[in-house]
């Protein structure tokens, strides 16, 4: 893999804690602020909103451009965003400052995602994805943990401060390590050339079915911070280690991916899959057992990332005729789900009838459900019966 690409893992390493980080925050976040932990969960719908709305958006605004200048645009903007949300004792401008780092972040993560394709063969896309996703699990497993025991010990601002920190290497990075190249260069082709590629049956059906994982995954890890505390009854400084586990297996889970999803995308997603829908439910019943709680969300983590980032492999690979769009298509299907997870999954915060904490499950529940939606919608079609490469040559063949 080219040193370049690990420059761009870097940079989404720093946006990848902050994006997750709110897991560990929230119920710091809603004493300061005077709102009900689900109503703070609703910061990370704001961030994915405006992911799903940048996405596209941004891609579209930053095709012609240089990719160097326009990853560095959007780190600016990120950063300054990031300052004015831990100035900000106002709830809702928190949450306008996470959609305008949403925006930042969608715009460089969808030209980082088509800039790292570029940057490999055809044929190692897969690969190429894994080293930009490792960012964001090394954020799980290093950046947001990191986060949750800073916002313990000296409050939840100090964290948004240190993301802004974080991303002044992460600017180095890119300035240092993607080469700048003329407008245009990544393919020349009319935007609406590559808008037609929506067109394409399975297309649409890989980036539903990575909303919809990705939403499981959400709607669980945005609440998973209760669960410790309260239907497991650990300390909250255990909050950052089941976060520590979570990311660790998420990026087991997208590294084991990596090696496979370019050629053997069915396999992964035919065996993960299944047991995607087992852990969940599973992981509800047991809570309350604190080994065992440990044990599952390193396994949830390892399987929802290696299923998510395998359907999103598949997205790039069956968007190939949209060389400077793909990336958003890619961007835009993850952060759908990770809109939706949380809301949904909020929603059922209140359903306890006691103070026995049954509420806390919820959302573990809802990861269940969604995933089972995915199975039952990926069942009639070929999703599991071939990989990537063959996908895209039958598109090519017939786009629709």
């Amino acid at each position: 893999m080219p040193l370049s690409l690990y420059s761009l893992a870097m940079a989404v390493f720093a946006m990848g804690t902050s994006e997750f980080m709110l897991a560990g925050l929230l119920p710091d976040i809603a004493a300061d602020l005077g709102v009900t932990v689900g109503t703070a969960g609703t910061l990370t719908s704001a961030f994915a909103i405006g992911m799903i709305a940048g996405a596209p958006l941004m891609a579209g605004l930053a095709r012609n451009r240089p990719p160097r200048s326009g990853l560095l645009v959007f780190l600016l903007v990120f950063v300054a965003a990031h300052v004015a949300g831990a100035a900000t004792s106002s709830f809702p401008v928190l949450f306008a400052t996470r959609i305008v780092a949403a925006l930042a972040n969608a715009g460089f993560l969808a030209v980082a995602v088509t800039t790292a394709a570029a940057l490999v063969p055809a044929n190692r896309k897969g690969r190429a994805l894994a080293v930009l996703l490792s960012g964001t699990t090394v954020a799980t497993v290093a950046g947001v943990p990191g986060g949750a025991v800073l916002g313990t010990l000296l409050g939840w601002r100090v964290t948004f401060w240190a993301v802004a920190v974080l991303c002044v290497p992460a600017a180095a990075g890119v300035l240092h390590g993607i080469p700048a190249r003329s407008p245009g260069e990544p393919g020349g082709r009319v935007l609406r050339s590559e808008l037609a590629q929506l067109r394409s049956r399975r297309l649409i059906l890989v980036m539903l079915l990575g909303a919809l994982v990705n939403a499981a995954t959400f709607a669980s890890f945005t609440f998973l911070a209760p669960v410790v505390t309260g239907t497991a009854g650990l300390d909250p400084l255990w909050i950052p280690v089941v976060l520590v586990l979570f990311g660790a297996g998420s990026f087991t889970g997208v590294t084991v991916a990596g090696r496979l999803s370019d050629r053997h995308s069915g396999l992964v997603l035919a065996a993960g899959g299944p047991l995607l829908l087992i852990g969940w439910p599973a992981l509800a019943v047991l809570a309350g057992e604190p080994v065992v709680l440990l044990i599952l969300v390193f396994v949830q983590g390892a399987l929802s990332f290696a299923v998510g980032s395998t359907l999103i492999t598949r997205v790039l690979y069956e968007a190939a005729g949209a060389p400077t769009m793909a990336g958003s298509y890619a961007t835009a299907a993850l952060n759908v789900g990770a809109a939706a997870g949380p809301l949904i999954a909020a929603a059922t915060l209140g359903t306890a009838a006691s103070g026995e904490g049954t509420g806390d499950l919820g959302p573990l529940w809802v990861s269940g459900l969604l995933v089972a939606i995915a199975l039952l919608v990926a069942l009639p079609s070929a999703v599991f019966r071939h990989g990537p490469l063959e996908c895209g040559e039958e598109q090519r063949a017939d786009p629709d």
